[in-house]
């Protein structure tokens, strides 16, 4: 699908594969609202969609900080009357080697950058998400969400972002869709990230490849575009 006419929010656009995402939509022809704690970098990822063809607002966002994302919200409300998605994507990532080897300030920031972070974006966002006729919440849980999983070698401390990502969007689904949001959740094991503006991005992939971001982007494009009557709820993947 295109997304000409949407405007789209996503947090951690500094890096990784926030920036995939806004590139990507950029090209598509959505209008961005894009966050980072680094706000160098993050203007750094507008300019690149500002170079594709996108139209691209950058602001500094700190998710652990419930001030920071109240101004996020209240900057990008000045700018546009409505929010027609919303990519929860900012949860920093945290294998500091073993479950003692993190210190309590690394575990504290994982989880409330990723789950508290979660939760107050959404509910920063929701009012302009509700003036939308087409509002979908998206969301990067990934596989140490998913109940039993134990495969990836992040921190104890991600994985309880994750779980608590997972319970947050699960209920959220149930109490927004009477209001015509769609929440819509995935879960990917680990992938990789080709750099969007190169070549690798548009290469073809095989069965033994891993997930690529440039999949992930379609599981998106593929969701939002479908017709109001169609939730999909959750994206879930094997791991090769």
């Amino acid at each position: 699908m295109r997304f000409e006419g949407y405007r789209v929010v996503v947090t951690g656009a500094g890096r990784g594969f926030g920036r995939s995402l806004a590139v990507s939509l950029g090209r598509d022809g959505a209008e961005l609202f894009l966050s980072a704690r680094d706000f160098q970098a993050v203007e750094a990822v507008a300019e690149e969609v500002r170079h594709v063809g996108g139209r691209a607002h950058a602001f500094e966002c700190d998710l652990a900080d419930p001030e920071s994302v109240r101004e996020f919200a209240a900057a990008a409300g000045e700018v546009a009357d409505r929010i027609d998605v919303l990519f929860n994507n900012g949860a920093p990532y945290l294998d500091a080697g073993g479950f003692l080897e993190a210190d309590d300030a690394q575990v504290v920031a994982t989880i409330n950058a990723g789950a508290t972070g979660t939760v107050l974006a959404t509910k920063a966002f929701l009012p302009l998400l509700l003036r939308s006729g087409r509002p979908d919440i998206v969301t990067m849980v990934s596989g140490c969400g998913e109940h039993g999983n134990h495969r990836s070698e992040a921190h104890e401390a991600f994985y309880a972002a994750k779980a608590a990502q997972a319970g947050f969007t699960d209920v959220l689904s149930k109490r927004l869709r009477p209001k015509g949001v769609r929440v819509i959740s995935l879960y990917p094991p680990d992938f990789d990230n080709p750099d969007p503006l190169g070549p690798a991005w548009e290469s073809e992939r095989g069965d033994g490849d891993a997930l690529s971001a440039r999949s992930l982007v379609d599981c998106v494009r593929f969701a939002i575009g479908q017709p109001r009557d169609c939730f999909i709820k959750s994206f879930y993947f094997e791991q090769a």
